[in-house]
């Protein structure tokens, strides 16, 4: 063993003994969060100490009053986490500040037009993504609902943190950096096939079973449908098998696997 590699494994090792997610929260974890909850207990114990060390590396802070405890702190670490289950933290590396509100939080934009005259606008949201910057999240919009359905597909954790995926190369549009045995140029021709497919359907008066909210990007539609792919991948599976097989080469995983286990 290289001298590199064995100082990696004592600092992972190290790590793991001071800062791993205790025991009684994990299980309350998993407990309230399906998407972890329905992962098999080798690949929950793998997300656990990914989860911990993802803790370690970020800085998790509260907004307007917002107080946090280790229990809020590890919801929004294993959500996170599960994205790059099988393909690491660095995807998450250049940046380090989670910012979680009590509730929707507002933001200002102001945006020049082709006149030369800014307008700006207000907007309450449930959570949002910057390039090298924070992401920031609404505790209720992200805190575990007993009551709520099981698998509902929306999750805005999973969907602020795939945009974070998607702007790795500065750019967010919809289409991460992808790994050397995936072309981008069937990425692309599935997700827009799968995107015009939707937004026709909408134009056309019909119901989506996917939100609707895809349709407002290239890059939402990559978030909405990361979203569902973990919270309902049968649903996605049927509606846009294109994009689903495209997603399990990417983010390595295929969630349909979990829901049979």
């Amino acid at each position: 063993m290289r001298l590199t590699e064995w100082l990696q494994r004592w600092w992972r090792a190290r790590v793991l003994l001071k800062k791993r997610i205790a025991e009684p929260v994990w299980r309350r974890v998993v407990a309230d969060v399906p998407v972890i909850a329905r992962l098999s207990s080798a690949d929950q114990h793998r997300l656990r100490k990914l989860s911990s060390f993802f803790l370690h590396q970020k800085v998790i802070v509260g907004a307007a009053g917002m107080e946090l405890d280790e229990y809020m702190r590890a919801v929004i670490a294993a959500q996170a986490s599960l994205l790059v289950l099988n393909l690491g933290l660095e995807y998450y590396a250049g940046w380090v500040e989670i910012i979680v509100y009590p509730d929707a939080f507002i933001v200002s934009h102001g945006q020049q037009d082709d006149a030369g005259v800014m307008h700006h606008s207000r907007r309450a949201l449930s959570g949002e993504a910057w390039g090298r910057g924070p992401v920031i999240l609404s505790w209720e919009d992200i805190r575990p609902k007993p009551y709520a359905a099981h698998g509902h597909g929306l999750n805005v954790v999973l969907h602020e943190f795939a945009h974070k995926l998607d702007l790795l190369d500065g750019s967010a549009n919809g289409m991460p950096p992808l790994h050397s045995s995936m072309p981008p140029q069937q990425w692309s021709d599935d997700f827009t096939r799968a995107y015009h497919r939707m937004l026709s359907h909408l134009d056309h008066g019909h119901r989506s079973r996917i939100d609707p909210y895809a349709i407002e990007s290239p890059a939402e539609f990559f978030a909405v449908v990361s979203e569902f792919f973990f919270e309902k991948p049968e649903l996605l599976q049927e509606e846009l098998p294109a994009v689903y097989a495209e997603l399990v080469a990417f983010y390595r995983q295929d969630p349909l696997q979990y829901s049979a286990s």
